[in-house]
Order: C-alpha cells, then structure tokens, then sequence
C-alpha cells in the first residue's frame, strides 16, 4: 500500500472521458512523475488527488483517508500540499510574510490577516519560517517584495510556503513551466535537498522529461485519460509503447 493510493478512477465531462479507470499507487518518501501529452488527463487527475475534484467512480486515499469532497484547508490538514503552475504568492507582501501566511489559517481555514503583527512577535513561527527561507537559499531575500522576485524565486517562495505546513506529500505541477534551463537545474537540485532533508513525498506533473529523469523513482504514463505504463525511470525510456505514443527521447 502507497501513501497515495487511485483506485479505478474515472472522470467524464460530458461526453469527454478525461480519465477512465486509473489505478495509481504513490509509496511513502518517494518521487512519483506522472507525465503525458496536453489533454492525457494529467490536471483532472490532480485536481481529484487534492479534492477540487470529485470522480464519477472510484476512490482517492491519502494514508487512508479518503480526499474526495474535503476542502482545502483540510487537505492541508491531512498533509497535502499543492504547488500550482503559475505560483500562487501574495505580491504586495515581502517574502518572509507569504512564508508566515499559512500559519495565520483558523481550523476554519480563514485567515486572520489583522493578526500579523502580534502573530510576529511569537519568535517560534519566526524561527520556523526563517529556516525554511534558509533551505530555499532566499534568507537574504526575506525583506523583499513578493512581486519582485524572478519567476524562479517566486516558485521557491510558494514552496516555502508549503513546507513551513510540514506536508507529508507535496504536490507540484509543472514545478519548471515558463523557467530558462538555468532555473530549472536550480529548482531540480533544490527539490533533491527538499527530499533529502525532509520526510516527504512528492508527485510531480512535468512536460520536461529532464526534470522527470533527474528527479522521478516511479513514473505513470497517460495517455488520452487512461494509464499507458507506469515504471521506473530506466524502463520508460526504452518503452517501446511509450515512444511510440509521445515521449520521444529525454534531453
């Protein structure tokens, strides 16, 4: 049994099947991709995987516990977290403060933004926060400006502010979208120390298959909504069924 357990997962948006009977096992510390082309089914099987949504058949359990029908704050309860693809920051605040918004959410999940001051002053969640500021190499950014930021800076800060959750599995889709190669070498080697320092498992969604090479154990293939193969990173790029649908060769 995974920490992430699909069971015959189907998904119809009218007459489309987005996903038909997807099985997906995720195991407890490590990294899962799970990959295809635009339109695989990819996002619609994420958003049942965090509760946004629910399928028309089938179960999602996260150490044991069903995720369908919860809403947001209690996924994050549950210790999910959702990195999105174009990051989800609050601009007009600096970098340490998006870092402390998390720990202002009520069991509610509202937030208390009048309390930032006092909540400030509390030198455990400022400890908190400045560790993980310091694992994500951005301590010497804290004073800054969340709209300022590169696009790659932006992605590490919404990182942070899912780790200072202590999530137990991360969710990350398409951690590199829109990153120049330099960027996305620095989110591969980040995302390995956040593994490595953290007991944590991560599934990623990624088009970029040398982000997928560097970093997955396990990886499920889509295609047109359906499961195609999922294995090991070896096995997968010799899968004759593999690149014979999309994938090509890895670079």
């Amino acid at each position: 049994m995974g920490i992430l357990e699909v069971k015959n997962v189907n998904k119809r948006f009218g007459g489309l099947q987005a996903l038909g009977n997807v099985n997906l096992s995720v195991q407890e510390n490590t990294v899962h991709a799970i990959i295809g082309p635009n339109g695989a089914g990819k996002s619609t099987l994420l958003n049942c995987l965090v509760g946004k949504l629910i399928p028309d058949t089938g179960s999602v359990m996260f150490d044991g516990q069903s995720v369908l029908g919860r809403k947001p704050h209690e996924i994050n309860q549950m210790g999910i977290s959702r990195v999105f693809q174009t990051p989800e920051i609050f601009g007009d605040l600096t970098v340490m403060e998006n870092v402390l918004i998390p720990c202002f959410a009520r069991r509610d999940g509202a937030f208390r933004m009048h309390a930032f001051e006092s909540v400030q002053h509390e030198k455990s969640l400022n400890e908190q926060a400045e560790e993980i500021l310091v694992d994500m190499n951005m301590i010497e950014k804290r004073d800054m400006h969340a709209a300022s930021l590169s696009r790659g800076d932006k992605r590490r800060l919404e990182m942070a502010m899912c780790l200072v959750q202590q999530p137990r599995l991360l969710l990350l889709d398409e951690p590199t979208a829109g990153m120049a190669r330099a960027d996305t070498n620095n989110t591969i080697e980040l995302l390995k120390e956040i593994k490595e320092k953290r007991d944590i498992t991560m599934a990623i969604i990624e088009h970029d298959m040398h982000v997928v090479f560097s970093l997955a154990e396990r990886i499920t293939v889509l295609a047109q909504g359906t499961p195609l193969v999922e294995d090991t990173p070896e096995n997968i790029k010799g899968h004759p069924k593999v690149q014979e649908a999309y994938l090509g060769q890895a670079h």
